[in-house]
């Protein structure tokens, strides 16, 4: 059944008909390592990679020590002002990781956050750091599925547990809802999805990747196949994949498209069915893979299936950026974001 407007916004404001609910308090983080003693209270958070700094700022805002990378213009009218201002600290994981130990020392955080892989190159990374600094390190699952329990866990440690539960609350009823109306869908409606990465189109991501996680959780079919992580491949490949719907996150490549004989016989673009991903003031399909694909979820879901899901998508934008972002974006700003790319 339908989630009709008013439900949806309440959920997403994280009002639960039952009001929230009391969280345990937690003994260990995603990777199973002990919780360490933290300072009461805690006054100022490293993120060690944007998907960390994104779930904080959207917990507790105050805490943020900085942004991995500088908040650019396009981006500074949907966070709050005194955000923008915040030191750019690198990232002390991920893909070109940039953050040094002495760099982290200085700006005396209480604590280092980490969100996204949990397996034991990441478990070994966060001992290492603990140790050479001293400091706690949190490393949570940055899975879609694990963002409640995650909202949870670190509301209770930072002193945020009623925030913690209206926004582990709204993520539910988001998932919930997906997962029911993917469930009815027979396998045959199902689209051939191409994720498209960079100016070229010319990586994907393969089944089983964070980076297309959103897109498995609404039944699509990757064409990449399975495997894993970031792949290269030539238009000939995507040719020979025959997708029927290319979701895109540059805006340099969906604009090329229709000029480059190489893409004309990929039944996507013949169909149209070549979607932009918005991207502000943080991706909503990836980059980075955080909670920021929660909204993403109902703008592919309209993409997907555009009959089943009729929510109105500006309702729906402007509720998670108040909730989530903690700003109200007017109408302008509104329209560029959902126009799509950055």
């Amino acid at each position: 059944m339908p989630l009709d407007r008013r439900a949806l916004l309440l959920a997403l404001a994280g009002l639960g008909p039952d009001g929230p609910r009391a969280a345990a308090q937690p003994r260990q983080d995603d990777a199973g390592r002990p919780l360490p003693a933290l300072a009461a209270p805690v006054a100022r958070v490293f993120p060690a990679g944007p998907p960390a700094a994104i779930l904080l700022y959207t917990l507790a805002p105050d805490l943020l020590a900085g942004w991995p990378r500088a908040i650019r213009p396009a981006e500074r009218p949907y966070l709050l002002p005194e955000t923008l201002g915040l030191p750019e600290v690198g990232r002390l994981t991920g893909r070109g990781n940039t953050a040094n130990l002495e760099s982290v020392l200085a700006l005396r955080p209480d604590l280092i956050l980490d969100v996204g892989d949990t397996t034991e190159t990441y478990r070994s990374l966060a001992d290492r750091v603990q140790q050479q600094t001293g400091l706690p390190y949190l490393l949570f699952d940055g899975r879609l599925p694990a963002v409640p329990a995650t909202y949870r866990t670190l509301g209770t440690l930072l002193g945020r547990r009623e925030a913690g539960e209206r926004l582990a609350q709204a993520c539910e009823a988001t998932l919930a809802t997906v997962r029911a109306r993917v469930a009815a869908i027979p396998v045959a409606e199902r689209p051939r999805v191409y994720f498209a990465r960079g100016p070229r189109g010319l990586e994907t991501a393969r089944t089983g990747a964070i980076n297309v996680e959103a897109l498995e959780l609404l039944g699509a079919v990757n064409v990449a196949g399975a495997g894993g992580g970031l792949a290269r491949v030539s238009p000939e490949d995507v040719l020979a994949w025959a997708p029927e719907v290319i979701v895109a996150l540059d805006s340099a490549f969906v604009a090329g498209l229709r000029g480059d004989p190489l893409w004309q016989g990929v039944p996507a673009v013949r169909a149209g069915r070549v979607h932009l991903a918005p991207a502000l003031p943080f991706g909503w399909v990836d980059s980075p893979p955080s909670v920021n694909r929660i909204l993403g979820l109902w703008w592919l879901g309209q993409a997907l299936y555009p009959a089943r899901f009729p929510e109105d998508l500006r309702a729906v934008a402007r509720e998670f950026h108040r909730t989530f972002y903690h700003v109200t974006p007017d109408e302008a700003a509104l329209d560029r974001v959902l126009a799509g790319g950055a």
